[in-house]
């Protein structure tokens, strides 16, 4: 076998989970913790272990991959790309943006920002997230909200979005956003942990500006208004994302009978159950399981009355 099963990988964080993860997984996952990291070279920002994905034989994802890179990844790729989560929102989580790569790059020290997609699993009757402002916000006045946690007035700048089970929505880096609570989702993303909190005080944050000030912090969040239009182009049409994510990362929903590239990714498996095939692998697969497909696994086959997401860097 080269396709593994991963166990659950929950990081502490500061909001808190409605037990959907325990609930959807195959494994034992801890029902308070709001996300799953899925096959992780990712640590939480300011915690360097905290994140990454520890495989069956006890060995750190990086230290695995930095072992035998070509297996992992292949002769293309020299590293992952990706990282995805399984979020639970317990609770409204507080609106943020995440800086894109070329602020990351001159603030960061990092070549990746953090671009990110939603693939909606389940969510209750009226879900919705906050995505964008609704209207162009001037520099000062995004300042006075966050330094005065300004909470009614931030979001009521922004769009609410009704969201239900099989959405799939890409959120660019800069783009203001927060999940409402009632959400299990898929979240496919670039590989960092960098957030900027524009709403922290009633999360029991001192702050969220990455070490920054908020004066540079800021500089990375898109204030332009976003008009029903743009953000229809944040949907896919005729295909899980649109296009514009295609720069990041992939997504793609798949059932019985479908092909699987070769390539390194993750498959989270979100119904039914069924059977996954290649070379050297055979192995069962139902609604919960997270798998991690090195290169080495060659293409592979799905089988049987299942759905999944396959995700993977660019």
């Amino acid at each position: 076998m080269t396709v593994l099963a991963l166990p659950a990988n929950q990081p502490e964080t500061f909001y808190r989970g409605a037990g959907r993860i325990a609930e959807f997984r195959t494994v034992v996952a801890l029902p308070d913790r709001p996300e799953d990291w899925v096959g992780s070279v990712t640590s939480r920002f300011g915690h360097a272990l905290a994140g990454l994905s520890t495989l069956p034989d006890g060995r750190e994802l990086p230290e695995a991959i930095a072992a035998d890179p070509h297996w992992w990844l292949g002769p293309e790729r020299t590293d992952t790309g990706v990282l995805v989560k399984l979020l639970d929102a317990g609770q409204r989580l507080p609106l943020h943006v995440h800086p894109d790569r070329r602020f990351a790059t001159a603030h960061l020290a990092s070549p990746y920002g953090k671009t990110e997609a939603w693939v909606i699993v389940s969510a209750r009757p009226g879900a919705h997230v906050h995505l964008g402002f609704a209207r162009d916000v001037a520099a000062g006045e995004l300042a006075e909200w966050v330094a005065g946690q300004k909470t009614e007035q931030m979001l009521a700048a922004t769009n609410k979005i009704p969201v239900a089970a099989g959405d799939g929505i890409l959120c660019p880096a800069g783009l203001p956003h927060a999940i409402g609570d009632g959400i299990l989702l898929v979240e496919v993303q670039e590989p960092t942990d960098f957030s900027v909190l524009l709403e922290y005080e009633g999360f029991g944050l001192p702050d969220g500006h990455l070490g920054l000030g908020y004066d540079l912090a800021l500089q990375c969040v898109d204030r332009t208004a976003w008009t029903p239009e743009r953000l229809d182009g944040l949907r896919g049409s005729g295909r899980l994302l649109p296009a514009a994510a295609d720069d990041f990362f992939s997504a793609r929903r798949l059932h019985g009978d479908d092909r699987l590239d070769r390539g390194f990714g993750v498959l989270v498996v979100v119904a039914g159950e069924g059977r996954l095939t290649g070379e050297k692998d055979d192995l069962p697969v139902r609604r919960g399981d997270t798998l991690l497909v090195p290169y080495a696994a060659g293409p592979l086959h799905l089988h049987g009355r299942v759905e999944a997401i396959r995700l993977a860097g660019r």
